[in-house]
């Protein structure tokens, strides 16, 4: 029975969408890679913002409390 178990080659996963491919590298194509460095500039723009929208209020608290 072990004899006809189909071989998987060995491959990678695409970082961005979790496809199969076989190569080098972390992505299965160049949009992946691209799509991915979107994601990545999104993710710190949010988060930059979420810091200066927190040192704001940190900043008004102290100034009222302060008062």
């Amino acid at each position: 029975m072990a004899e006809y178990t189909e071989k998987i080659p060995q491959h990678r996963h695409c970082v961005s969408c979790g496809k199969a491919f076989v190569g080098e590298g972390k992505f299965c194509s160049e949009e992946c890679q691209r799509t991915s460095g979107d994601e990545v500039k999104s993710k710190l723009r949010k988060y930059l913002i979420l810091e200066v929208i927190l040192v704001g209020v940190v900043v008004v608290a102290l100034w009222l409390g302060w008062k």
